[in-house]
């Protein structure tokens, strides 16, 4: 084997690989020798035809893609080896010449790990970032745990008030006529949630259990359909059912919190001030780091190879798929959901996987820089 190496731009390198026609030789022998069993050819038996026969009936090319392929199998691992440059991309591979009693001939053009000149690393300053917790703070989490223990029960003291959910049946009419999509029953609605026509959930205010009513409103002149639009309507309704939800008290929180050491309202406060300061510290040093990174690349500045920037944008999509796993979706549905194409995903996402293709190299290059060394010791006790 005998290989010529090309610097190419843009940190690219094309290698030149000859092969000897003994060995091309050796290699279509070989392919006729895998293959000859799968030919069949008159008045010869299944496995027992010459490679002359089947080279005259098929063409004198017949096994030049396998032995082509054994060939470049064999000979690119040692080329590269021999090139010295460090290939940090699959390679490209052209077949420059393949004929009988000749050299075989292959091009490999692969992409260099680019030389990256160090700007500022050391003393890089960043934003310092409160973690501190406050009192007021603390109260606020404690009341959204209320909201998320909360109770709904039945009330059949009063009437319909904002904020509670009335389980109702309705029917919609348009001149005297009922629409399609216009009828529920036992439908759960949120007064004051704004789910139903602009005019409806105030109406059912102060409306009691039982009680029926009839309310006219107007569809919107923007409505999604279109013979509504608009249009007044009347819609007849029956209150089922009123609920309301109820605040558990903040001594009951700490009583059914179930946290180890909590046992009083002062524990549980203690023990939501802690855990939100590890989530702000944690926030905290996810932004500190990202920006110290961002600082040590903007004074960086090397060419990055495409071939590095792809694969690290295909590690970024694989990332990305395992967390929608991880949440019971895969890619495609998620796609679908966001409104986005497999295309337009790689070109949003861009952007991240450069940062992270960047931002190994230049670790990389400060590794060594910096003669950072990590012993088998220090491996095991981490």
């Amino acid at each position: 084997m005998s290989l010529q190496v090309e610097k190419l731009e843009k940190n690219m390198a094309k290698l030149t690989i000859e092969v000897s026609a003994e060995e091309l030789e050796k290699a279509i022998q070989g392919a006729y020798l895998k293959q000859r069993k799968h030919i069949s050819v008159p008045g010869f038996r299944k496995g027992k035809v010459p490679r002359a026969m089947i080279e005259k009936m098929y063409g004198v090319g017949v096994f030049f893609e396998d032995a082509a392929n054994t060939l470049m199998q064999a000979n690119y691992p040692a080329a590269v080896e021999e090139s010295g440059v460090d290939v940090v991309s699959r390679p490209v591979v052209d077949i420059v010449q393949i004929e009988k009693g000749q050299p075989f001939i292959f091009t490999a053009e692969v992409a260099v790990k680019p030389e990256v000149t160090l700007g500022k690393y050391q003393g890089v300053t960043v934003t310092k970032i409160d973690t501190s917790v406050s009192d007021e703070e603390v109260m606020a989490e404690l009341e959204k745990e209320r909201n998320n223990n909360a109770r709904t029960v039945s009330v059949t003291d009063r009437a319909i008030a904002t904020g509670d959910t009335a389980v109702i049946d309705f029917e919609g009419f348009v001149d005297g006529v009922a629409f399609e999509g216009g009828k529920g029953e036992n439908h759960p609605l949120v007064i004051g949630s704004h789910s139903f026509i602009e005019g409806f959930e105030e109406q059912l205010v102060g409306m009691a259990a039982n009680e029926e009513k009839e309310i006219q409103v107007k569809f919107p002149e923007n409505y999604g359909a279109e013979d509504l639009s608009g249009k007044d309507a009347t819609f007849k309704v029956l209150v089922h059912e009123i609920k309301t939800r109820t605040l558990p008290a903040l001594e009951e929180l700490a009583e059914e919190a179930e946290i180890e050491g909590v046992e009083t309202l002062e524990d549980l406060k203690l023990n939501i001030k802690t855990r939100m300061l590890n989530q702000k510290e944690a926030a905290a040093e996810e932004k500190y780091t990202d920006e110290l990174y961002t600082k040590v690349i903007e004074a960086t500045e090397f060419d990055l190879p495409e071939a590095i920037l792809n694969q690290e944008l295909e590690s970024t999509v694989n990332d990305i798929r395992q967390n929608i796993q991880n949440q019971g979706l895969d890619l495609d549905t998620f796609l679908k959901i966001t409104g986005k194409t497999a295309e337009t995903f790689k070109e949003e996402i861009k952007p991240q996987a450069e940062k992270r293709a960047r931002l190994n190299l230049i670790l990389e290059a400060i590794v060594k820089a910096e003669n950072l060394t990590v012993s088998e010791e220090e491996i095991d006790e981490e």
